[in-house]
């Protein structure tokens, strides 16, 4: 994966889950983020996942290398056409959950990652974006 591509997947079965944590693992790897590092962004990547898929009824993420003058960083953006989030606040609190999942939930994966935004609206979907920022990775000179 090259640097500011997208890459897009699919979202809608447990098979495709398990596909975009692979997909995550190796951007992180070819980008130099170091092993904790690299489990860090997967597990998030992984609840972020399955939440599109057993709350939204599936959608897409999207997968992208980015850098500044700060570093390189993964970031992601899930996004899905479900029922929404009606109280983005509750759902990011310790505790919250409504399923099966890893247990983390928003809050924690937002724990994981520098940069995390949702944008959902009760019957209009969800979207959230997550950004690692790598301290091991070295900025690629351009």
């Amino acid at each position: 994966m090259s640097l500011d591509e997208v890459t897009r997947l699919e979202i809608g079965s447990d098979v495709q889950i398990a596909g975009a944590r692979q997909a995550v693992r190796e951007a992180a790897v070819a980008a130099g983020f170091s092993l904790v590092e690299q489990t860090k962004i997967v597990t998030a990547a992984s609840e972020l996942a399955r939440n599109t898929l057993v709350h939204g009824g599936g959608g897409h993420m999207e997968l992208a290398v980015v850098e500044n003058s700060g570093g390189r960083a993964i970031r992601l953006t899930f996004t899905d056409d479900g029922p929404g989030i009606p109280d983005v606040d509750a759902a990011l609190s310790d505790g919250y959950s409504t399923g099966n999942g890893l247990g983390l939930g928003l809050g924690g994966a937002r724990r994981l990652v520098q940069e995390f935004t949702i944008d959902s609206r009760p019957g209009g979907g969800t979207t959230v974006t997550a950004v690692a920022w790598s301290r091991t990775a070295q900025r690629v000179p351009r």
